[in-house]
């Protein structure tokens, strides 16, 4: 046995001999820690290395077997995973705290038809049992352990054999083997990596809860994101009921999916068909309102932008965005004041993605210039009008994927048209639809088709 005392960042894990003030990796300050790091001398032979270890094999000679998934019973979580969680598997969900993410863990707890054992370090028994009661949900396939001691989480595993282990959360658990006070850096990579070696030997999933950061991180070693298999990210705004679970990493399936979920007083609702949802219903009279086709991931569905254009009151004119990226808002600013003379150097503007969901989807540029004009103009735009289209520094309408899934998507929620850029007219020739398709190249051309021949 040989101790020795090292520092280290309980933000991004880097390791200092002594402490220092200023982690040089993530620059962040006062987050060195003193851990005490045991390592024991294990005598090795180079002979009886290489005398064992697999060997090397073709490719093409590796038997492969399809791996049959474990049904969550909730269509959203079941999405985003891939089609159900692989036995064996790793999946570490972050999230703010109060976003839902015990919730959704004790949701799925009691959903699944296999057994379950639910470890919890941060709740009680009792806690845990009024959370159950509240989303009115029992099962008698569900196992209660409160313990924060991996050690004694293993037996408890082995004996009651459960189909699914949920970990709530990974920050509360701590090893022997490490000295370190939980939730540092050495036991969360210890104790991760303990359960994820068990998850592998003995194939029994497991779904560990992970705090975030004020960066918005999940907290720890940057290292155990590379560990798990499944990294899945819990987001939304507590003053908001919507809650969308985006995947981050996926060893099982694609990172594109999302579900979305609504928070209600009895726990998480799936949310299906989320166009009708995130559309506020307004008349024709309401300026400042457009209304997007969107897509995350595979999944499109249609979003309402709200924006308000008004005089600055301070002189220094304000760019406030809720949902969507503000350096994209200012250079959509720039490219209307450029192409269209628009002034809007001496304006406040804010802007807001109804629902409070955050889309980073590029077609939602042209609704969120049109929502733009139409609070600078006050002239509302019409309520069954529907954009998809991405904006260029020089003023085009460039093409966008998946145009055909935006039109089918609106016109089933029940728009009248919808404006696309010029260049999909090969891909939407052949197709017939009964939604109005009018295609533009330049914002010129939307901002006429809109503003000019309502005003006159």
């Amino acid at each position: 046995m040989k101790q020795k005392t090292m520092y280290t960042c309980q933000n991004c894990g880097a390791v200092s001999p002594k402490w220092i003030g200023k982690c040089p990796s993530c620059q962040q300050w006062n987050t060195y820690v003193e851990e005490i790091v045991t390592t024991t001398l294990k005598p090795t032979a180079l002979a009886s290395r290489l005398s064992s270890g697999n060997q090397p094999i073709q490719i093409s000679e590796i038997q492969t077997s399809t791996v049959a998934r474990i049904d969550t019973h909730n269509i959203e979580f079941n999405r985003v995973l891939g089609g159900g969680i692989v036995p064996g598997s790793v999946t570490l969900i972050g999230g703010e705290p109060g976003i839902g993410k015990s919730t959704l863990s004790i949701q799925i707890a009691l959903n699944i038809p296999e057994k379950t054992l639910y470890v919890s370090g941060e709740e009680s028994a009792s806690q845990i049992k009024l959370r159950a009661d509240r989303i009115k949900k029992t099962s008698n396939n569900c196992l209660v352990l409160c313990e924060v001691t991996v050690e004694n989480i293993i037996p408890q595993i082995r004996e009651t054999k459960p189909g699914l282990v949920i970990i709530d959360s990974i920050q509360t658990l701590r090893t022997e083997s490490a000295e370190s006070s939980p939730g540092t850096v050495t036991q969360i990579r210890e104790c991760a990596d303990i359960l994820i070696r068990f998850a592998k030997e003995n194939n029994v999933p497991i779904i560990l809860i992970g705090h975030i950061n004020k960066d918005g991180n999940i907290a720890g070693p940057k290292i155990l994101e590379h560990m798990v298999d499944t990294v899945l990210q819990f987001e939304g705004d507590s003053s908001h009921v919507y809650r969308v679970l985006r995947g981050i990493k996926n060893r099982f399936g694609t990172t594109s999916e999302v579900g979305i979920f609504e928070m209600l007083t009895d726990g998480l609702r799936e949310v299906n068909n989320p166009g009708e949802l995130l559309i506020h219903q307004h008349d024709n009279n309401t300026s400042g309102v457009s209304v997007a086709s969107a897509v995350e991931g595979l999944r499109p569905f249609v979003v309402e932008v709200q924006s308000l254009v008004s005089t600055a009151a301070y002189g220094v004119p304000q760019r406030s965005t809720t949902g969507f990226d503000t350096k994209r808002l200012n250079m959509l600013l720039a490219v209307i004041e450029r192409r269209a003379g628009f002034r809007l150097n001496q304006k406040d503007v804010f802007l807001n993605i109804a629902g409070g969901i955050k889309i980073n989807d590029p077609a939602m540029d042209l609704s969120v210039l049109c929502a733009v004009l139409s609070s600078d103009l006050d002239i509302p735009i019409d309520c069954t009008t529907c954009f998809a289209g991405e904006v260029g520094l020089t003023g085009e309408i460039r093409p966008v994927g998946r145009v055909e899934q935006r039109i089918t998507e609106a016109e089933k929620i029940g728009f009248k048209r919808i404006i696309i850029s010029q260049s999909h007219q090969k891909n939407v020739l052949n197709i017939r639809h009964t939604i109005d398709i009018v295609m533009v190249s330049k914002i010129e051309e939307v901002f006429r088709l809109l503003f000019v021949k309502r005003n006159r």
